[in-house]
């Protein structure tokens, strides 16, 4: 190893947050695991017009050189650091050892405990982290060392206050969106990423049952020692992704991805196994989890970011809530924020509308704003990632408050408003719960038939789907705000594109 000092890895510094409470120095002797992220062997310009590569051709290609890898672990191994998993297509090990050990490795000076408001207490640290200079460009990020919750489910259940609000089963609002008929999904795999949380079986028997189907084939995948484990809040959201998936595409097999934390690092990990499962090989991924992008580190987002940018290369869509807090996205600072991972270019992002059906076809659909207490659909202009290529054709103003030019949020909508919300079954009770996380599902299930439909999955449907702007594809919604931001004909950051016309948007990808 060279005796020239360390090099911080870009983006790994990380800042205490106000108001979470030090509770205590961490325990050196405690044994933890952290994700170590790799440069990728060649990399992979997932432009729209590539053909996507099988999982295996993506490993070959793109993955983690043989080099790369012998080094990390050289340097792990000098450290007391074991290798208790190795992917080089993920293009991650997963390294475990004593927290004293893990400090001296990446040059953590001070990791102490802090409490979370929710009680929750977690590792935090300051500053950045940092590698041998052989090591620097090698290792991208380190997700562990720090295991504060990162990201909180976009669910909102109707309030007692709200109890005369409409409501419907995910059957119809499918038909009111004009989904695709005569087809369920069969053939295709949908990816739920749950970071707490659980399901039961009773619970899906039941739901299923009253709308007189079969329940779904339902999986739980393990992601670092997570598992299925309902109980708490999270079922909500847990439960509504299933049952909407579920009841739209009832034939396509669900894998939910449950890992042990909402951290950085499992958030990551658990997307990474399920765009990379070659076991499952899911073709559409579905995430109702986020959190401010500036409240993530620059190496959470490069990652998130790089394994969504795979998925594309491998064919897979990956549909993401918007978040349920308006422009601000919740943030306490009040200012203008979109929500990460949904801001991040290759990510399908999911805005939220309120509809009204009468008939069995839309009467009414607006921006979901219900205000500060009942929530509205996140969206605005990233201050992270630039304008995309794929929405040059269209006008996205400006941040509100920077004034700036970037990446605009989100791409599409769908019913979210809880006045207008989804009945579920959740923890042995019938509700209604909206929010942007039933739009993510939603769309994931559109996205099956549409797959099941034209015989190969669509993956990357951004650049195919922005050309279709202001066409019968979408309903184009214009009225309403989320707050520093207003519909308006065409392309908007409230609701995107518009919510879909399923019939219609399928004949033209086939066109």
């Amino acid at each position: 190893m060279s005796s020239a000092g360390p090099v911080a890895i870009p983006g790994s510094e990380r800042e205490l947050v106000a108001g979470h409470e030090r509770v205590g120095s961490a325990d050196p002797g405690e044994t933890v695991s952290v994700s170590v992220y790799l440069r990728p062997r060649e990399p992979y310009p997932a432009d729209a017009g590539r053909e996507p590569m099988s999982r295996e051709d993506w490993a070959a290609a793109h993955g983690a050189s043989e080099r790369d890898l012998g080094a990390v672990k050289a340097f792990a191994s000098a450290h007391e650091l074991r290798v208790t998993d190795e992917d080089a297509g993920r293009r991650s090990l997963r390294l475990t050892g004593s927290v004293g050990a893990l400090m001296d490795a990446f040059a953590v000076k001070d990791l102490a405990l802090y409490r979370h408001p929710d009680g929750r207490v977690y590792r935090g640290r300051q500053g950045s982290l940092s590698v041998p200079p052989e090591l620097a460009g090698v290792i991208e990020g380190v997700f562990g060392i720090d295991d504060r919750p990162q990201a909180r489910p976009h669910f909102r259940r109707l309030g007692a206050a709200a109890a005369a609000g409409t409501s419907y089963t995910p059957v119809q609002v499918a038909e009111a969106y004009d989904f695709p008929a005569g087809l369920n999904g069969e053939g295709q795999t949908l990816a739920i990423i749950e970071l707490e949380g659980g399901y039961r079986d009773d619970d899906l028997n039941t739901f299923f049952g009253g709308l007189g189907l079969t329940p779904p084939e339902v999986t739980a995948v393990a992601v670092n020692g997570g598992s299925n484990t309902p109980g708490t809040k999270a079922d909500g959201e847990v439960m509504l992704d299933i049952e909407v998936v579920g009841a739209v595409a009832p034939k396509a097999a669900i894998a939910v991805y449950f890992t042990a934390g909402a951290s950085d690092g499992d958030f990551i990990d658990a997307v990474s196994q399920a765009v990379h499962d070659t076991q499952r090989k899911p073709s559409i991924v579905s995430i109702s989890w986020g959190a401010p992008e500036e409240a993530w580190s620059g190496q959470g987002r490069l990652q998130m970011e790089q394994v969504l940018s795979e998925a594309a290369g491998v064919g897979v869509t990956v549909t993401v809530a918007s978040g349920d807090s308006g422009s601000t996205d919740g943030a306490e600072d009040a200012r203008q924020h979109v929500d990460f991972p949904a801001s991040a270019p290759h990510a399908l992002a999911c805005g939220g509308t309120s509809l009204v059906i009468e008939g069995g076809r839309i009467a009414r659909e607006t921006v979901w704003n219900d205000g500060a207490e009942g929530g509205a659909t996140g969206g605005g202009i990233s201050v992270e990632f630039s304008k995309p290529t794929y929405q040059e054709g269209v006008q996205v103003r400006v941040n509100a408050e920077s004034q700036q030019p970037g990446r605009g949020v989100p791409d599409v909508a769908g019913d979210a408003d809880p006045e207008t919300g989804y009945q579920v079954r959740v923890d042995g009770s019938d509700g209604v719960i909206g929010g942007t996380s039933a739009v993510a599902p939603l769309w994931a299930a559109l996205i099956a038939r549409i797959n099941q439909a034209l015989g190969t999955p669509v993956g990357y449907l951004q650049p195919k789907l922005y050309p279709l702007a202001g066409t019968d594809a979408f309903n184009d919604i214009t009225v309403g705000d989320n707050g520093s931001y207003q519909a308006d004909p065409g392309w908007d950051a409230c609701t995107g594109l518009g919510s879909p016309k399923g019939d219609t948007l399928l004949a033209a990808l086939k066109a």
